[in-house]
């Protein structure tokens, strides 16, 4: 178990669709593009970094949400106080009110169980997985995600410098329902459930296929 430092920005007096938040991460992007990388996730404007996002943005429970993870989280910080507004598809809303809260929260393997639950839709399937998950009897399908998961939880604690001993292993019960989403303008299959694992992981980090833009969110159930 390693100590991992997040930092949680909210917007509460601005209510927002779950689905504005990639519109969240084009407006942060765009205001602080020369401050980091980190807050776009492209080197440049056309070389996309292919690592775990550190600086997420979602909207929970419509409220507009900024996660900063490791290098994020003092990133979040810094640019705290510089945040006066957002404008969003040609509308702004002055904020009036924000909540940092800064954190250092329990990331590995416990002896314990810990229960979660996805706030927002998780997107567990790529286009090669797709083709198989929808070729499995029913009852193949859940084993079937609890590997992605598990990968998942996996890609998420390497993007943190957080790697296993070969002897650990990550315990999961997973229970999902599919839905169907807008995702570029395209539809997705993508999941609503929750999980029980060994794995100890933060609160309202993001699991699977764009996290940067708020799929797969999860929340911890103490």
């Amino acid at each position: 178990m390693q100590k991992l430092p997040t930092t949680t920005i909210q917007f509460s007096e601005i209510r927002l669709e779950t689905r504005a938040a990639h519109q969240l991460r084009g407006y942060f992007g765009r205001l602080f593009q020369d401050h980091s990388n980190l807050l776009h996730n492209h080197y440049d404007e056309q070389i996309l970094a292919y690592r775990y996002p550190l600086v997420q943005y979602k909207v929970i429970d419509h409220i507009p949400t900024l996660v900063g993870i490791g290098e994020g989280a003092s990133l979040l910080v810094e640019l705290f106080l510089k945040i006066k507004e957002l404008r969003l598809a040609d509308k702004v809303y002055p904020i009036l009110s924000k909540h940092i809260s800064a954190q250092q929260q329990d990331i590995g393997l416990s002896d314990d169980l810990h229960a979660y639950q996805f706030k927002t839709l998780w997107m567990g399937l790529n286009q090669s997985n797709h083709a198989r998950y929808q070729t499995l009897a029913e009852e193949d399908k859940q084993p079937f995600l609890k590997k992605i998961l598990t990968a998942n939880i996996l890609a998420f604690y390497k993007g943190c410098g957080l790697y296993l001993q070969p002897e650990q292993r990550i315990m999961m019960h997973l229970q999902t329902k599919e839905k169907i989403t807008k995702f570029k303008n395209k539809t997705m299959m993508a999941f609503e459930g929750s999980f029980t694992s060994n794995a100890r992981l933060p609160d309202l980090i993001g699991l699977g296929k764009s996290t940067a833009r708020g799929y797969g969110t999860i929340t911890y159930n103490i």
